[in-house]
């Protein structure tokens, strides 16, 4: 059963199991994983080592995910769930002192203070839910060292959502345009903080996307490739530039 249909990242389903294409930052993923294991945490996959064509089997987390997690959190239960969640892994992932060796996707620096090991895709796709419980946390490829707001403003961006009336009614899936100051507190509000000039640091993480993006595609990672040749970045861009330009809907 191919879960992800695309053909640079086969990602297969084997009975209870997850088969997936590894990469440099593989061992470090693992290592941080392993860690959430000894703690307890209990939303995340387990690592049971490497398939026969060198792919890394996890555990398969049961659970609705991909383009169903945008419904799951258009309520306030569901999007008070998705922050708390957060919240969870960052309490759980607080202590996690990577190897002086770990290469991650984007970087292989080390913790700063104040920093944590991000999830670094913090969506909402990126969630196993159960109604609008989330059961698990999936895709861990891009975890990153920063500090938690990096992981909180990603998920502001697309659970706010930052986005245009036209757009957070198709993409995102709502009946009626949101509240999306309202939306933003609930958010923070679950997950027990305060931030200031939201918009300011939504936009830079979108801009900081567009250098991910690029750092991978120079290393040959498709589809980031193709999202450099396209001209995909640029609407990057123009999302950050818009978040700045209507900050009146966010503040």
């Amino acid at each position: 059963m191919t879960l992800e249909n695309n053909e640079h990242r086969p990602i297969i389903r084997i009975d209870d199991t997850i088969h997936r294409p590894t990469h440099w930052w593989t061992p470090s993923v693992h290592d941080l994983l392993n860690y959430l294991e000894k703690v307890g945490f209990p939303y995340s996959p387990r690592v049971l080592g490497f398939d026969d064509e060198g792919r890394e089997v996890l555990t398969y987390i049961e659970g609705e995910s991909g383009k169903e997690g945008w419904h799951k959190i258009h309520s306030d239960e569901g999007l008070a769930n998705f922050a708390k969640l957060l919240k969870s892994y960052h309490e759980a992932i607080a202590d996690y002192r990577p190897p002086t060796h770990a290469k991650w996707a984007y970087s292989p620096n080390e913790l700063k203070p104040g920093e944590i090991m991000c999830h670094g895709d913090f969506g909402p796709w990126n969630i196993a839910w159960d109604g609008e419980k989330p059961v698990g946390i999936l895709d861990w490829d891009f975890v990153l060292p920063a500090k938690p707001e990096y992981d909180i403003l990603y998920a502001l961006e697309y659970s706010a959502p930052f986005r245009d009336d036209e757009t957070t009614m198709t993409w995102h899936h709502f009946a009626e345009v949101p509240d999306r100051k309202r939306r933003i507190q609930t958010f923070l509000d679950a997950y027990g903080t305060s931030l200031s000039n939201v918009v300011d640091g939504v936009a830079k993480v979108q801009r900081q996307s567009i250098l991910h993006v690029k750092h991978l595609a120079d290393r040959g990672l498709q589809p980031q490739m193709d999202w450099v040749k396209d001209g995909t970045l640029n609407n990057v861009e123009k999302q950050a530039k818009w978040s700045e330009d209507n900050r009146l809907l966010f503040e």
